[in-house]
């Protein structure tokens, strides 16, 4: 499901998103007291990479994933990660973690002389490859839901995960249209 337009009550006190799916991550934690939510980080992912269909992610993100069910799952077993957000090719939008707790999707990050961009930031995972195009769905789901957040935190950017992890990491990557995202989340 893909949310049209925020109102001011979609986020509950929490953080959860009333328009999204909500299918709770146990890789997630508090924030440092007093840290404000300040980054929107804009990553992708699909498992295995180049594959759309199934719930390889979802299981991923809520370690349920059978490690045995593909040779590209053994080098990354025993991953726990998460993020606050999941968008599917086809708009689907999936809420793992409520933006009041720290999910684990930057990993070893820093923005602005800031690291630990977990503890300041909301991850959006994008169904996706660095080599292909990401869908008209994919940008209807995400430029209200970045809208949305930028009116209920006080979000100074939104960043790619190759903006605070430069060198480790590539996405969302060349693919990604970053002036759709910057004319309708304004």
């Amino acid at each position: 499901m893909s949310i049209s337009a925020p109102h001011p009550d979609a986020l509950d006190a929490l953080g959860w998103l009333s328009a999204a799916r909500r299918l709770p991550s146990p890789n997630c934690d508090a924030r440092p007291q007093g840290t404000a939510i300040e980054l929107i980080v804009i990553h992708n992912i699909s498992l295995p990479p180049g594959v759309f269909e199934g719930d390889a992610v979802i299981d991923l993100f809520t370690n349920r994933l059978d490690w045995d069910a593909h040779p590209y799952y053994q080098g990354i077993r025993g991953l726990k990660v998460s993020a606050h957000f999941f968008i599917r090719r086809d708009g689907a939008l999936i809420q793992f973690v409520p933006c009041s707790l720290r999910a684990w999707h930057a990993g070893a990050s820093s923005w602005q002389a800031r690291d630990c961009c977990n503890d300041f930031s909301i991850g959006i995972e994008l169904e996706g490859t660095d080599d292909l195009p990401f869908t008209d769905a994919q940008y209807a789901a995400l430029a209200p839901l970045v809208q949305l957040l930028k009116q209920a935190y006080p979000i100074r950017a939104v960043v790619g995960h190759s903006d605070i992890a430069p060198g480790r990491k590539t996405d969302p990557g060349p693919h990604f249209a970053w002036q759709r995202i910057d004319e309708q989340s304004a």
